[in-house]
């Protein structure tokens, strides 16, 4: 976007700069873009760069008179009145507030307009120059444009407001003048002056003709400076201190001008999110619309009519002999028969009685209320808390001296609720250490959520939960209770069908068990008093209100709440986590089983759930949450359970698979073998457990490069699982699964094959097609396919895999990318280098973001487009990619594991390419030496590195090394892969090469006319 550019390019050069902008923008934005002459394109670290000339747009576009009115937030009044008078004066008009929906995106809305629009006419004040609006980003790009810009000013400028871009500009001033003038002002701006057929009047005369005014067709808007506040007004004080609420203070404008009779809107949400305050700014914001803006507060509804009467007597129709009732309804009479008149009623809690006071009429009313009851009978809208981004404006206002790191951690600790930001703030200002608080707010929340300065604010947070709470306890003892037990939940939603489920267990709970109306007859008191969010399917507690309760619960209490929440939660169990269909309700009661860890998490019948949850975790990629629940567990069961209860031991066995989900294969390693250990000792050699553990240890040598070492173990297991679980055992099929991947790993693809296809078979029967672990042995199939050069087979399969994982997983699941990866890896096979290009970028971005950038399957798909770029003839860009990866892999898995020496290889065979053989020479020697003591003499990666070594002495002139070399692993070659294997007719080639360097045509010739392979592409290289 046009805010993007601005940052990188000084405003002197506006056309034809170069650039730096995401290439998404490019077709989302095309206004923007347009706007710009030369663009190069980035999509992240490893990303390469393409240049695209973008012409600017010349000429007026076919809607010639369209104007688009760029204006900020707080202007909208004048806005309105701008729009109006230019449709009266035969122009359309665009203007965000009556053409876009709630929705929509603001952005693309933008761009469409400006692309649309033949002039902008922008209404510049001090809001328009503000910082963060996206007003800048519509007068850049009208004047990138070219298209005529036409600025009027609508409220003084201060000194240093008007960019210097911008000073040379002439502008109209509206402010200030009568509104027939501003008019004229208004449309002589659009029109441009025109030159007078008569004689002007004589200048020193005494009576100027005055311009005549422009008649208004219906309802048009009050001119913004007419008259200043409405003549019957009794509106409290503007806060200085509101800030954000920009969208929804335009929703309500927008929903009340959509009605032209009883427009009336109810602002409804809990208690200190700041309905009242929104309202307030709303009646200050739009006072110059109204003649008549009237504030009743309406939580006492007895005194209700005594402020309508008020309202009679400056409307002057009260009656000095009529009583306090006939005057109020003399005020609501009146109101049918007036413009322009806004009534506002302010914590109106009771529809029942309060629905009679509603007045009709071309007027608004607008209500606040924490009672959802007003959705039938007037339209609503709900309030919620903050954005993050209002909560850090609003800090930044208050406290200066706050990093934006401190001010977003704080705004996550309050859950950006406007009041607990303002007592926080009061507080804070007082002179109290950010971490002081932060700490008293866990140790002391119901004292401290009492103090700070809270303007606008009648009571503090604690206040209002503590009144809310004393009168449901005496009113509704069932709905008290059901409140004390969702306090202790997570802040998150909790479905209602749990508290259905498991009602017959919830002893605390004063209500009939039997009640079939229960728990939504209990709910609906709490929504009433705004101390919950609740639907049909849910209900949700804000966490502040939730520690205010917290810490009124006696002791005495919490033991039944907590055995409750045992019974709750455990209920609430959807089943297997390795299923990925429930994964949705697992992840509904993950985030409340982590919010009772610390006060359950001793609770013997719970113990399975939580364990349960950190399997969860793993299995849905949810690493480093996984790690932080299974290590919670762990350290908090070794001092209550010790060391050797198996719930420890699980929650350690845990610990292991969240640190393999993070790639952290050396951190798991001594904790993998000190569980099998364990496990070894206190359950045997053939107990399932000890056998999960011996069948990871397996796991994470091999994924540590140890293919022998890993590949002695699986074998062990395999032989241990089908002896006492059977061969149809899932457990039995994982280790059959990862013993043929090592295998793969020690490049014996045959082998790897035959028990893949078995494995792939026996998962499909037993589990079903979709199930994750089918999945895997489909995609190591395919890769294993790939491994033997049957590239169109793999193919088929990468494709079909990557469907299904995407469609059960989603697309950013690390399995749907290790299935993304490995079809580029195959396109590659297939010579589509284009193709996998694509794939390889989209991969790694994602990668990147999901697992970080020096995960092992990042760096995979890292190394993967810098061969793709070698493929391609990019040797620069690729050599950059594989300096890069090689550094980040030799210190993130050691300068000896496979994947770091496959760096090593490519980036050797890449300087080749480059011309750089001296280097190339060096790497080989060394990548050879290391392959050959970690995987072996004959593996094939070895041998492509002796390959490679010979090439590379060919380029540097060293021909009979080359020979002696390439004549030493040509039948080790045909020995581990075959005479049809294409890597054997490569080092074929590349011998006879030799040969005709060395001046031996003979020995050539006779060696091609030997048999070649058929049917057989080259096997994987990366």
């Amino acid at each position: 976007m046009i805010g993007t550019f601005r940052r990188l390019l000084p405003w002197s050069a506006v056309r034809g700069s170069k650039l730096l902008v995401r290439q998404s923008h490019r077709a989302r934005f095309p206004a923007f873009c347009a706007a710009w002459g030369e663009v190069r394109y980035t999509e992240g670290r490893y990303a390469t760069r393409r240049r695209v000339v973008l012409r600017g747009r010349g000429g007026m576009s076919a809607s010639s008179d369209v104007v688009f009115i760029s204006h900020a937030g707080p202007d909208r009044e004048w806005a309105e009145w701008v729009g109006w008078h230019l449709q009266e004066a035969g122009y359309q008009v665009e203007l965000d507030v009556w053409h876009w929906k709630a929705g929509d995106d603001f952005v693309k809305n933008m761009s469409q307009a400006l692309a649309k629009a033949s002039a902008v006419i922008a209404l510049f004040s001090p809001a328009y120059f503000a910082a963060g609006r996206f007003t800048e980003e519509e007068w850049t790009a009208a004047l990138a444009r070219r298209d005529r810009f036409i600025p009027v000013v609508v409220q003084p400028l201060g000194d240093g407001d008007l960019p210097p871009i911008l000073a040379p500009r002439i502008w109209k001033e509206l402010h200030g003048l009568d509104e027939a003038t501003a008019i004229s002002t208004l449309v002589e701006a659009i029109r441009g002056p025109e030159i007078p057929t008569r004689a002007p009047s004589f200048p020193g005369g005494t009576t100027p003709a005055k311009p005549a005014p422009v008649a208004a067709l219906g309802p048009a808007p009050r001119f913004p400076t007419s008259t200043g506040l409405p003549a019957v007004w009794n509106v409290r004080r503007r806060n200085p201190r509101f800030t954000g609420r920009e969208t929804v203070i335009d929703e309500v404008r927008g929903k009340l001008l959509a009605e032209r009779h009883a427009a009336v809107q109810a602002l409804r949400g809990m208690g200190g999110i700041g309905k009242t305050q929104v309202t307030l700014e709303y009646a200050h914001r739009f006072a110059g619309q109204y003649d008549v803006v009237w504030w009743v507060d309406a939580e006492q509804v007895e005194q209700v009519p005594v402020h309508y009467a008020e309202l009679a007597a400056r409307l002057e129709v009260a009656r000095p002999d009529a009583g306090v009732e006939a005057n109020a309804r003399a005020a609501v009479q009146c109101l049918r028969d007036r413009n322009r008149w806004l009534i506002i009623l302010d914590n109106a809690e009771d529809p029942g009685e309060l629905e009679a006071w509603l007045p009709e009429g071309p007027g608004h009313v607008l209500i606040t209320s924490r009672n959802p009851a007003w959705n039938t009978i007037v339209p609503g809208l709900r309030l919620d808390v903050f954005s993050r981004d209002d909560s850090l404006v609003y800090l930044a206002s208050r406290l200066r001296s706050l990093s934006p790191e401190q001010a977003d951690a704080l705004a996550d600790t309050l859950g950006d609720l406007p009041l607990a930001l303002a007592q926080a703030a009061g507080v804070l200002e007082g002179g109290m250490p950010l971490e002081r608080y932060r700490q008293l707010l866990d140790s002391n929340t119901t004292r401290l959520l009492a103090l700070g300065d809270t303007p606008g604010y009648s009571v503090s947070l604690a206040a209002t939960v503590t009144i809310a709470a004393e009168r449901l306890h005496t009113d509704h003892p069932d709905s008290a209770a059901l409140l004390r037990l969702a306090a202790f939940l997570g802040p998150e939603p909790v479905p209602t069908s749990w508290l259905a489920d498991a009602r017959a267990q919830l002893t605390t709970i004063p209500a009939d068990p039997d009640d079939l109306m229960w728990p939504q007859s209990a709910i609906a008191p709490l929504a009433r008093y705004g101390l919950l969010q609740a639907d049909f399917e849910s209900l949700q507690i804000h966490r502040l209100t939730q520690a205010v309760l917290r810490h009124q619960t006696h002791q005495d209490e919490a033991v039944g709440i907590h055995a409750d929440l045992t019974a709750l939660l455990t209920a609430a169990d959807p089943g297997d986590p390795d299923l990925p269909h429930l994964w949705p309700q697992w992840a509904q009661l993950t985030s409340h089983l982590i919010a009772a860890r610390q006060t359950l998490g001793d609770q013997p019948e719970l113990r399975p759930t939580l364990l349960r949850a950190a399997h969860y975790l793993v299995r849905s990629a949810q690493p480093y949450a996984a790690r932080e629940l299974a290590q919670s567990l762990h350290t908090a069961w070794v001092v209550s359970l010790g060391e050797d209860d198996p719930d420890t031991v699980q929650a350690a066995y845990m610990l292991t698979w969240a640190l393999d989900g993070l790639g952290a294969h050396a951190d798991a390693l001594p904790l993998v073998k000190e569980i099998l250990e364990r496990r070894r000792r206190l359950l045997g050699e053939d107990h399932p457990d000890t056998l999960r553990s011996a069948h990871d240890l397996a796991v994470t040598l091999n994924k540590l490069g140890q293919h022998d070492k890993a590949h002695r173990m699986h074998v062990d297991t395999l032989a241990h699982r089908t002896r006492t679980l059977g061969e149809d055992h899932p457990d039995t099929l994982k280790s059959a699964h990862d013993l043929a991947v090592t295998l793969d790993g020690l490049g014996q693809h045959d082998e790897a094959h035959r028990m893949h296809v078995d494995t792939l078979a026996r998962h499909t029967r037993i589990l079903g097609e979709d199930h994750p672990d089918t999945l895997r042995s489909a995609h190591d199939l395919a890769v294993t396919l790939d491994g033997l050069g049957q590239h169109d087979k793999a193919h088929r399969m990468h494709v079909d895999t990557l469907a299904h994982r995407t469609r059960t997983l989603g697309e950013d699941h690390p399995d749907t990318l290790k299935s993304a990866h490995n079809l580029a890896v195959n396109l590659d096979g297939l010579g589509q280098h284009d193709e996998a290009h694509r794939l390889d970028v989209d991969t790694l971005a994602r990668r990147t973001r999901v697992l970080g950038e020096d995960h092992p399957d990042t760096l995979r798909s890292a190394h993967g487009l810098a061969v793709t770029l070698d493929k391609l003839g990019r040797y620069d860009e690729a050599h950059r990619l594989h300096v890069d990866t090689l550094a980040r892999r030799t210190r993130t898995l050691g300068e000896d594991h496979p994947d770091t020496l496959k760096s090593a290889h490519n980036l050797a065979v890449t300087l080749n390419k480059l011309g750089r053989h001296d280097e190339a020479y060096r790497l080989d020697m060394d990548t050879l030496a290391r392959r050959t003591r970690v995987l072996g003499e004959d593996h094939p990666d070895t041998l492509k590195s002796a390959h490679n070594l010979a090439v590379t002495l060919s380029k540097l002139g060293k021909h009979r090394k080359a020979e002696q070399l390439l004549r030493d692993i040509m039948p080790r070659v045909r020995r581990v892969l075959g005479d049809r294997d294409p890597f054997t007719e490569a080092v074929k080639r590349t011998l006879a090469a030799t040969f005709y360097a060395l001046g031996k045509p003979f020995k050539a010739q006779k060696l091609l006319a030997g048999p070649k392979p058929s049917g057989s592409s080259k096997r994987k290289a990366r």
